[in-house]
């Protein structure tokens, strides 16, 4: 049965107008999944993501932030950064509380920002990382944004919603954004993956925990689908390697390095 894929271009307001208050305290906690990568991550919000998209690992009770209460923010001192780039928002928005998060992050040379709310990121002082299929949009529709500023986009992938992908590669791709598909990984199996994809997913550890996560197999059939096409230059997967053969480690991956400098570029042309 072929189902049409609405594009959603706009969202509401609704994050942005509850704020999330921020204060540093605490000890600071490295993401296992960048570490050695030479990027460190900072989450300078408390508190839970109003966002609250599906299958999100910090949302799920198990993150490496556990208590959030007493773990949050978690914030990079300046010797931390040294020498390193800066994700801002592993675990939650940049976009909510806009103006607080750029000025918590202002001391850090080399930042980007994650944000799944299209809007006004141009207010950013760095590159800006969207996701565009995020929550209940993952297997339905995708946002269309465009500014200087954007390092690439990233779309939350699985063996069901390809028709999606291929959509959102052929829009991007054309406006010469990278596309970053990132695996979605599962904990429970029951009403989260199709029957006939579930030959698709092995149980499996991924950094920390052990979820339902896409196989080898799998994997390359989605990525060699864009091989000796005009796209294939724009698409990349968020791991050098998934499956039970790879690894989702950042230091072997460098999309995050590659395109925070290539936007560093296209940023002093247009300045």
């Amino acid at each position: 049965m072929k189902h049409k894929i609405p594009i959603i271009v706009t969202t509401s307001n609704q994050a942005l107008s509850n704020p999330v208050s921020v204060t540093i305290m605490g000890t600071y906690k490295e993401n296992p999944k960048t570490k050695g990568s030479g990027i460190v991550c900072a989450i300078p919000q408390k508190g839970i993501c109003p966002n609250k998209c599906d299958d999100c690992f910090f949302q799920s009770g198990r993150s490496y932030f556990e208590p959030l209460d007493k773990n949050l923010p978690n914030m990079p001192t300046r010797d931390d950064a040294r020498n390193r780039i800066v994700r801002v928002n592993d675990g939650n928005d940049s976009n909510v509380d806009r103006e607080t998060v750029i000025a918590a992050t202002k001391d850090f040379k080399h930042k980007f920002y994650n944000t799944s709310i299209p809007e006004n990121l141009e207010a950013f002082d760095a590159p800006v990382v969207l996701t565009i299929n995020p929550g209940k949009m993952t297997d339905i529709g995708f946002y269309r944004f465009h500014t200087d500023n954007l390092m690439f986009v990233r779309l939350r992938a699985n063996t069901w919603n390809k028709k999606l992908q291929q959509q959102a590669i052929q829009y991007y791709a054309e406006q010469q954004t990278p596309i970053v598909l990132t695996f979605m990984a599962y904990f429970e199996i029951a009403h989260k993956i199709p029957q006939d994809h579930r030959i698709n997913y092995v149980f499996r550890k991924r950094t920390l925990n052990h979820y339902w996560a896409i196989t080898t197999r799998a994997w390359r059939e989605i990525m060699h689908t864009y091989e000796d096409t005009p796209y294939e230059k724009w698409v990349y997967s968020c791991g050098k390697l998934e499956g039970e053969a790879g690894t989702s480690a950042c230091r072997h991956c460098g999309n995050c390095l590659r395109e925070y400098y290539a936007t560093l570029e296209r940023m002093r042309k247009g300045a």
